[in-house]
């Protein structure tokens, strides 16, 4: 009340008289001044309408004095306020306060304004300030940008592979080669050699490899394994078109660990997907011979038609896979891929291109299926059939034959191979995969009621030869 009060009685005693458009006494005026007062020190103001900091900043430059020389006249001119403004204002703060306090206020108040006036123009008008907002760009995090940086590097190693086989019109009785399917595939080394699946160039008549730039060229085979699904081809590339894949290691791979297939699904140029290691050490059936390849990997990274062939690749874009089946009761991928481990594809790869073969040993068996073997209660490989020029045959191995009243007489029954038991067929195939040709193997077998060890010297296959 004491700064209330020293406001007013310095008014009275400093203001010249009011104009004639000013009726109101010096004692009007004077609850005008506590007014003003209590409006700067209050801590709750009165509610103010919308955009009263334009209001106030246009009022204050409507009062400022022109240019020239300042006078007592000027200087003792109130503030001319809207007409809708609803609270009180001082004619000016220099002439309510002694000259010294009146200038510092009035300084003061003068800055409060153009601070007030320029938060009006930031606030008032936010459309416009907003045109100058300059979006940025969107960054990609780390692990992003290594998948990016791993599509990019590798692609140039895919290519797309397109099986043709001749057809003959039905109606013009003409020759045409029409496509009957299509795979993935890798570039091995700088010699042109392309690898894929056996499925992939089963039955075709002529065979085009196209490489990542769209460049197509004629393919020869060089070899294939059927029993591994795995084949070599050669294309007469420039050599600066060839980009050989990475070639990594799948010994020590994890379960869990990320892997990136690249491949051609239903013919779509290079598709990149991502998954996991779902597990290690499966089993499947070649597509051609039904022979299992061991130690398979399991992926959920989608795999589908188009894709067989195509390589399965680590976090640091090593190759580590073969992508070749799926586990799909539609056709399509349903999250179960299997891919042939490098370390098995690499050995084969190298026969195939040095020899144009691989060298597989056998036994020179046939063997009953692993239901029939069960249905008669028991546990073991069932010879139904061994040739006297096979090796099988040579070791004294006996077939199963029927005799002269037609009753079955089961052959010998292999219950194991150098001290490894056998259960089924792919026990049997798994401990050849292991041997090789020349090599002499104990094989015990249960004939009639009795157990014979026998040796068998392996050799290759016939064609093989």
């Amino acid at each position: 009340m004491t700064v209330a009060r020293g406001i007013s009685s310095t008014h009275a005693a400093a203001a010249p008289p009011p104009p004639p458009h000013t009726p109101p006494p010096a004692s009007t005026s004077a609850s005008s001044s506590a007014a003003a007062a209590a409006c700067f020190l209050s801590p709750s103001p009165p509610p103010r309408p919308r955009h009263s900091l334009k209001h106030i900043a246009c009022a204050a430059a409507r009062s400022s004095p022109g240019p020239g020389p300042s006078s007592s006249s000027s200087s003792s001119r109130s503030l001319a306020l809207p007409s809708p403004f609803p609270w009180p204002w001082p004619r000016r703060l220099r002439d309510l306060l002694p000259d010294e306090a009146g200038r510092i206020l009035s300084s003061a108040s003068g800055s409060l304004i153009v601070a007030l006036a320029s938060a009006a123009l930031i606030l008032g008008d936010a459309g416009a300030a907003s045109a100058f907002v300059v979006a940025t760009p969107r960054k990609l995090q780390a692990d992003e940008l290594a998948t990016v940086r791993l599509f990019q590097e590798n692609t140039p190693s895919v290519v797309y592979i397109t099986n043709l086989a001749v057809r003959q019109d039905a109606f013009t009785l003409d020759v045409l080669e029409v496509p009957q399917g299509s795979g993935s595939g890798f570039v091995w080394d700088k010699s042109g050699h392309i690898v894929t699946n056996f499925h992939v160039i089963r039955g075709a008549s002529d065979l085009r490899v196209t490489l990542a730039d769209q460049s197509v060229y004629e393919a020869q085979v060089v070899g294939f394994d059927q029993d591994k699904d795995v084949a070599v081809l050669r294309i007469k590339a420039p050599t600066e078109k060839l980009r050989p894949i990475p070639v990594g290691v799948s010994a020590d791979l994890l379960v869990g660990q990320k892997v990136f297939a690249i491949g051609n699904p239903f013919g779509l140029d290079h598709t990149l997907t991502t998954g996991v290691i779902s597990g290690l050490r499966r089993e499947i059936s070649s597509a051609a011979t039904g022979r299992p390849i061991q130690d398979v990997i399991q992926t959920d990274a989608a795999i589908n038609p188009g894709n067989s062939g195509g390589p399965l690749l680590d976090s640091s874009g090593n190759l580590i896979g073969v992508n070749t089946a799926i586990y799909s009761p539609s056709g399509a991928s349903s999250g179960v891929g299997f891919s042939i481990p490098v370390d098995t594809v690499g050995g084969i790869v190298d026969q195939l291109i040095k020899f144009g073969k691989v060298t597989r040993p056998i036994l020179g068996i046939k063997f009953a299926p692993d239901q029939s073997v069960e249905q008669l209660g028991l546990s073991g490989v069932l010879v139904l059939d061994a040739p006297p020029s096979g090796p099988a045959g040579k070791a004294g191995l006996q077939s199963t034959k029927r005799d002269s009243y037609g009753r079955l007489i089961l052959g010998d029954i292999i219950t194991s191979v150098n001290g490894t038991k056998v259960t089924n067929g792919s026990d049997l195939y798994r401990i050849l995969d292991q041997c090789k040709v020349g090599e002499t193997v104990t094989v015990e077998v249960l004939r009639g009621d009795h157990k014979e060890k026998i040796p068998v010297t392996l050799e290759p296959k016939p064609d093989e030869s």
